[in-house]
């Protein structure tokens, strides 16, 4: 058995900064270290993060630039959520920071559906306002009017697994619901009875409308004056989402203005809400953000996001990563030769690059069967394609992980693209890297791609068999000393003797060409390093155009 090494066998610390259930504090006190800090300011939370290696919020704790920034120079490498939304974390900053963001998406689902129902209800009956007047000693049974639900017409904004939920709950109370949501398909809404219709014809048929959309740049008051115009006279919103989905001052003047009969609101965009109009008008419900506040949901959600952090701390797979791509246990044994695969190419395809170039493009294609994007491997190329990414990155950068290779991608300007075939010619499977560069030569720059493409032999043999287009069959280890030349006599013979003549063993041999006579490629995988003077040597061997060391 493999001897741990001393960062494996360090114990783990977690700082909480927000109340989560006692059932997922003792989960994860079963694996590492943890500290319950509920009163931090941002500036005791920046000076004491780089000390955990994760860090569990609610809603309450900001997670912001300057403090993942803070973590990422120390242990910090995971950050959960207790709960869905993760707007209260600058995600792309840990992301560009190779630090793992978990929520808990599906703990608070029932929660936060039953809440939305409870909201419509109050409102259209008037609950709230009702139970305060009788209790002041008053009986106004006429002020307290309200409307039936039933065959009512439920606009829902957002059709996920909250959307969802209310739609179904919706219908069972005889509402007719009518959705928008870009991402759902015809389909899955034709499973859930529902009707798929345009943004701006869901808010002109709505009797009700309920939010449930996550707060990004796109969804920031997504609902404001012009929408408002659109609805119809005497319209009752509901927002359980996120608070800043409705502008509300648009809200505030919909309401005196008697387009808006009334608003059921579960979350602000300030939290909690100071001098908000909002609060003092009699047509509006508010709850103070209680959408997943239910036992069953603050237990399920602290449960998940323990054991996400400890299995994000254990370097495993973790189901919710919202930066990260997730792969089912039993299809990563399926994977890991593959993966094994694309590090050895994207390590060889950085080491091929002349110094004086930029790279432009990255780009991934598979063929054969893992090419078939229909089942299996096919579907998860994306993560293979990460792997590879992140080895060549790493040849240039410090700090590139699975989390951040796309992202450091993006910010060098390399534009990063995967293209599948089942077609192919010679094996079962290839995969292919073209780098697409600017080399700079006598002061001019001109393109030029540099290409490397492996396989696997049986299920766990990898080997590279494509070098610039030369057909090879190298052994992705060790030292591999790589010499472009003219297929001429006496070429691969003196580079022999040379290596020989150091102390140089070679391993193995191989050279691909394309016409005889022509250019062509030796690969010699060798038992040690190369040094700069051997290098020089080979260099001046007649009919040797290039020589590069390679160490995988």
């Amino acid at each position: 058995m493999k001897a741990k090494t001393s960062r494996e066998e360090e114990t783990k610390s977690v700082l909480v900064t927000d109340h989560i259930s006692e059932a997922g504090i003792k989960k994860l006190r079963d694996f590492a270290e943890v500290d319950i800090e509920l009163e931090l300011s941002k500036e005791e939370l920046k000076e004491r993060i780089a000390g955990y290696d994760a860090l569990i919020v609610r809603s309450g704790t900001k997670v912001t630039k300057e403090i993942i920034e803070a973590g990422s120079g120390g242990k910090l490498k995971v950050i959960g959520r207790a709960g869905v939304g993760v707007d209260n974390i600058d995600v792309e900053t840990a992301t560009e920071r190779g630090i793992i963001v978990v929520n808990a998406p599906e703990a608070n689902t029932i929660s936060a559906a039953e809440h939305t129902i409870a909201m419509l209800l109050s409102l259209s009956r008037k609950i709230p306002g009702a139970n305060m007047s009788l209790k002041s000693g008053k009986w106004e049974r006429k002020k307290h009017m309200g409307v039936e639900v039933n065959d009512k017409v439920l606009g829902v904004i957002g059709l996920g697994r909250v959307g969802s939920e209310v739609a179904k709950r919706a219908k069972g109370l005889g509402m007719r619901v009518v959705a928008y949501d870009p991402f759902i398909s015809a389909e899955r809404a034709r499973e859930l009875g529902i009707a798929l219709s345009s943004f701006t014809a869901v808010l002109s048929a709505a009797d009700f409308i309920s939010l449930h959309t996550p707060l990004t740049k796109d969804t920031h008051h997504l609902i404001g004056e012009k929408e408002f115009r659109l609805m119809k006279d005497g319209v009752r919103v509901i927002n359980c989402a996120r608070g800043g989905i409705i502008d509300e001052g648009a809200l505030k003047d919909a309401l005196k203005s008697g387009k808006v009969a009334g608003a059921a609101l579960d979350v602000f965009e300030r939290e909690p809400p100071e001098e908000n109009e909002l609060l003092e008008m009699e047509e509006v419900i508010v709850t103070p953000h209680l959408g997943a506040s239910t036992e069953e949901a603050q237990k399920a959600a602290a449960m998940v996001i323990a054991e996400e952090v400890i299995e994000a701390l254990k370097n495993k797979p973790v189901r919710n990563a919202v930066n990260m791509i997730y792969v089912e246990e039993e299809l990563m044994s399926a994977l890991k030769p593959y993966l094994v695969l694309a590090e050895k190419l994207g390590r060889l395809s950085a080491q091929l690059i002349p110094k004086s170039s930029r790279v432009e493009q990255f780009n991934v294609s598979y063929e054969g069967e893992i090419g078939a994007a229909g089942a299996g491997i096919g579907k998860n190329t994306r993560l293979i394609t990460v792997a590879m990414l992140k080895s060549f990155l790493s040849w240039f950068t410090d700090g590139v992980n699975y989390v951040n290779a796309e992202a450091i991608a993006k910010k060098f300007g390399i534009k990063v693209t995967e293209s599948k075939t089942e077609d192919i010619e010679n094996f079962s499977s290839l995969i292919s890297v073209a780098t697409s560069l600017r080399v700079e030569e006598k002061g001019k720059e001109k393109g030029e791609i540099k290409t490397v493409a492996g396989t696997l032999f049986g299920k766990d043999d990898p080997r590279i068999v494509k070098i610039d287009g030369y057909r090879v069959d190298a052994l992705p280890s060790g030292y591999m000393l790589i010499c472009s030349f003219l297929d001429k006599p006496r070429v691969i013979g003196p580079v022999c003797v040379i290596l020989g003549d150091r102390g140089i063993n070679i391993a193995g041999m191989q050279v691909g060409r394309e016409k005889t006579g022509g250019e062509a490629v030796m690969v010699l995988n060798v038992d040690g390093s190369v040094n700069v003077d051997t290098m020089e040597e080979i260099k001046k061997v007649k009919n040797i155009f290039d020589v590069k060391l390679v160490r995988l």
